[in-house]
């Protein structure tokens, strides 16, 4: 679970420079969106990873 943790991280921060540095003007809105889209992800698995690593 960690490496699906990981791999929405890497994805999340991706998106994140291209959304938010301008570097592609059009798609820009939808890589912001994306951005905060894998982010979430990234939260929730991480807290699932951790719950299901304790049992």
């Amino acid at each position: 679970m960690l490496k699906w943790s990981l791999l929405l991280l890497v994805v999340a921060v991706v998106l994140g420079i291209f959304g938010f540095a301008g570097i592609i003007e059009a798609a820009a809105a939808i890589f912001k969106l994306l951005f905060w889209v894998f982010l979430a992800l990234f939260v929730i698995s991480l807290f699932l990873g951790r719950n299901r690593s304790t049992r």
